[in-house]
């Protein structure tokens, strides 16, 4: 019976950059806050844009311009700790990107990094930990790391305060990979996304930076016949020496997979086979080569959304962080949630 994976643990844990190889105080469940908030000066949305008044999770209230209270549990410690949503937000910035890339590139990273943390509550509720509505878990959701956190990243987070990305008056799922590959994916195809297509993504190209590392670029992997019909198996079979792409996706990604058997969702069966091995579905070539199936392709990631190693190279050519992330999502606005 082919496999099913869980929804959320796709469109939330696979949100995962570059070192992967996606009730508060105060307050109880069910109130929520509704801060005025427009469009930040010249970030308005595309044409065609659904505006609304934004609203903040229910739960979380904005504590007279200053960031929610979120409660998180810190893994590393084991134990529940109360953060203002921006002090949370630094060690997740310091987990997803190195501390010293271009401060825009940083800045665009911060501003996807808080509208995810607020989507991540209005859609799940709050963490898989009791009591908390976030977990430094990256298995859960961002990675987090408070060792990296230095002067640039403290920087990066307070000149976005409260920026969030959001499209009829909600926070967005604020996607983001390392590498596209030079073209970005929609959800369906690059994260095998269940719902109807987000009216926000959309598919674009991309200048990756040459500061890139090399396996982000273009890589390679190798899965033996045995560690290959394991994988195909628990999907429904087929034999390992026909694993080929049974279908494309428009951004040049493989769609599905197939063996000689049911056509398997690729996205899914990546994560099957090792998301830092199979490093993306954006692939070149398939062989059968000394016993083992070698994969060659390019990117590195689902595709959805904000390249990383593209936001690199913008904020380079002097791009503004507001900028850079809407050239990745449509019809979105830039909004000042506290």
């Amino acid at each position: 019976m082919l496999k099913k994976i869980a929804l959320f643990g796709l469109v939330f844990a696979c949100c995962v950059g570059i070192f992967a190889g996606c009730a508060c105080n105060g307050t109880t469940p069910g109130q929520s806050a509704s801060p005025r908030v427009t469009p930040l000066s010249g970030t308005g949305a595309e044409e065609g844009a659904v505006k609304a008044e934004f609203k903040l999770p229910n739960g979380l209230k904005a504590r007279q311009g200053q960031a929610p209270l979120v409660k998180v549990y810190v893994l590393e410690e084991e134990k529940l700790m109360d953060m203002d949503l921006e002090e949370y937000l630094q060690g997740v910035l310091a987990g997803e990107l190195k501390n010293d890339w271009p401060m825009e590139a940083l800045k665009a990273q911060a501003i996807l990094a808080r509208s995810f943390a607020l989507k991540f509550i209005a859609d799940k509720g709050g963490s898989k930990y009791e009591g908390a509505h976030l977990s430094t878990d990256i298995e859960e959701a961002q990675a987090y790391d408070a060792s990296g956190v230095n002067e640039r990243i403290v920087q990066a987070i307070e000149e976005t305060r409260g920026e969030v990305l959001s499209y009829n008056g909600e926070p967005i799922y604020a996607w983001f990979h390392s590498h596209s590959g030079g073209t970005t994916a929609l959800a369906k195809e690059g994260l095998g996304y269940e719902k109807e297509e987000p009216p926000y993504t959309k598919i674009v190209s991309v200048t990756e930076s040459d500061a890139a590392e090399p396996d982000a670029k273009e890589w390679q992997a190798s899965f033996s016949l045995a560690e290959m019909q394991t994988a195909l198996d628990a999907y429904g079979g087929g034999q390992a020496k026909d694993f080929a792409v049974a279908q494309w996706s428009d951004s040049g990604r493989a769609l599905t997979f197939t063996a000689g058997g049911k056509e398997i969702p690729a996205p899914a069966f990546r994560l099957e086979l090792g998301g830092t091995k199979l490093r993306s579905t954006k692939i070149q070539t398939i062989e059968l080569r000394d016993g083992k199936i070698v994969i060659r392709g390019v990117g590195y990631g689902h595709g959805v959304g904000m390249s990383q190693w593209g936001a690199y190279a913008m904020a380079e050519d002097g791009m503004k962080a507001e900028e850079i992330v809407q050239y990745f999502f449509k019809d979105v606005e830039l909004v000042k949630a506290w």
